[in-house]
């Protein structure tokens, strides 16, 4: 099992050094057999097949994990082995995808020049990464000269501001004062993530153990998930490292004061500003059973202060100001199918313009969107407003509610948005076909990830990659060994003794 999903990470990677979008200047391109093989596009077909075929092994060992350890709970009645075991996985599947390129996206090339502008001087809440080009007109420092970290960004964010808070920026100028190495650059941003991963190696039993829910499975499904490695891991997206600190700061919320969660919330904004949804948990969980709704108004007040404070003190301390702010809407440059605002938006701007209405041609995609926003932020108020207090167990729903309502009614969603939901749905004692369904969508959109954008316009690699998902997951899910294996993991868990007097 932990030997099988090893081999699948080495395949991710090797696979992904055929597929991954690279800087001409990189090393390993140098070396003969891999050019001639990513030069041909029957060799890159060949690349998306091995890295799905990994992704493939990944699913099947952490299939077996998530069995292994729920059984093993249920008989001996003792998660914490179960949990190190998860952990120890956790370990040795991503020990390969640390040295990947950014897999499936090339988000993780812009974070590292980023890092570059705010290190030579330039505010990349001012300048998009463009700005490094040797043929600029800016005045560059000569060790400077040609940075090929420019050559790997995806040109649609070339002279686009960054939306990302302080804290990835403030971190990736530290790394560029030590190595204008792209790779190296892009393994420093990787490793910077997974401490998101630790975060939430640390916090996800401790939020499972106030529901009642297996930890084991828990942090199966959450730290080593096909969604995890494939979109969290390899992907290389600050999301990872967002939602470990909003996990951890609802855990430092009970243990040690809702002012110190507010403030870590406060953080986890700074990297990514959905990661202030948490505020919402911490609030109620900070509060007495039956608060009043006028109390529960001072308390998110009070919580979002300290974590507003939190967000812009970083801005002042990193040097690099607030301006981030003014950038939130760069994402919304682009459609993404998975927006559920944006088709239905797209779909009455199609019948506008065959009606002949003159509203422009994303008029309704922007108001369909806007009111998908406004409704979000309405469903975190009422859980604010409306839901019980005092429970941990509610305030644990209460951001898992939160963050289904921002992803799905968001204008813009990628598949590592999804990665804000487990942490907080996964520790909740779930009925088994919402366990079930759990399972699968976190096996789907990790199977699926080198399907996203980066694929855009590659036909033949789409249909291809689609016919290797849709082989696969019928072995995964659907055979009859699968069916039963699925139906060891989601079998109902007797409550811990103790677990009702934690709630």
């Amino acid at each position: 099992m932990i030997t099988r999903g090893l081999v699948g990470g080495m395949l991710v990677l090797l696979g992904g050094l055929l597929t991954a979008t690279l800087p001409p200047s990189t090393p390993v391109l140098k070396l003969a057999v891999l050019g001639a093989v990513r030069a041909h596009e029957v060799g890159r077909m060949a690349g998306l097949v091995v890295v799905l075929v990994g992704l493939g092994l990944l699913a099947s060992a952490w299939l077996q994990l998530c069995r292994t350890v729920a059984v093993g709970d249920r008989q001996t009645g003792d998660a914490e082995e179960g949990v190190a075991l998860v952990r120890f996985a956790a370990a040795v599947w991503c020990a390969p995808l640390v040295l990947a390129p950014p897999l499936f996206s090339r988000d993780g090339w812009s974070y590292a020049a980023q890092g570059m502008l705010a290190r030579v001087g330039l505010s990349p809440y001012d300048w998009g990464p463009g700005a490094l080009a040797p043929d600029n007109f800016l005045p560059l420092p000569t060790w400077l000269t040609a940075p090929p970290i420019v050559q790997a960004v995806d040109p649609l964010w070339w002279d686009t501001a960054t939306p990302y808070g302080p804290v990835p920026v403030a971190f990736g100028a530290v790394v560029a004062g030590t190595t204008g190495n792209p790779w190296l650059l892009v393994i420093a941003h990787r490793g910077f993530a997974l401490v998101g991963l630790v975060l939430l190696a640390w916090a996800v039993p401790r939020l499972a153990a106030w529901s009642g829910a297996n930890p084991a499975v828990a942090s199966a499904i959450v730290l080593v998930s096909p969604l995890m490695m494939a979109n969290g891991v390899a992907g290389l997206h600050n999301d990872l490292l967002m939602v470990g600190l909003m996990a951890a700061a609802l855990v430092v919320a009970v243990e040690r004061g809702w002012v110190w969660g507010a403030a870590l919330a406060g953080v986890a904004a700074g990297v990514k500003v959905p990661g202030g949804l948490v505020c919402v948990g911490i609030a109620l969980v900070a509060l007495p059973v039956g608060a009043t709704v006028a109390a529960r108004l001072r308390r998110l007040t009070a919580v979002g202060a300290v974590s507003v404070g939190t967000l812009l003190g970083l801005g002042v301390l990193t040097g690099l100001g607030n301006g981030w702010l003014n950038a939130l809407t760069v994402p919304g440059e682009v459609n993404t199918p998975l927006s559920a605002t944006t088709l239905v938006g797209g779909v009455l701007d199609f019948f506008a313009l065959h009606l002949g209405v003159d509203t422009g041609p994303a008029f309704f995609r922007d108001v369909v969107r806007a009111l998908g926003l406004v409704a979000a932020l309405g469903t975190g108020a009422w859980v604010a407003l409306r839901w019980r207090t005092g429970s941990r167990t509610t305030a644990l729903a209460g951001v898992a509610a939160a963050t289904a309502a921002f992803v799905l009614l968001s204008p813009v969603v990628h598949l590592w948005y999804f990665l804000m939901l487990p942490p907080f749905v996964a520790t909740l004692r779930l009925r088994r076909h919402a366990m079930g369904a759990l399972i699968g969508l976190s096996l789907l959109l990790g199977l699926v990830a080198p399907l996203d954008s980066s694929l855009h316009g590659a036909y033949y690699a789409i249909v291809l990659g689609c016919m290797t998902v849709a082989l696969l997951l019928p072995v995964l899910l659907l055979t009859r060994s699968a069916r039963e294996s699925l139906a060891r993991i989601v079998a109902p868990l007797a409550p811990p003794a103790g677990a009702l007097e934690r709630l």
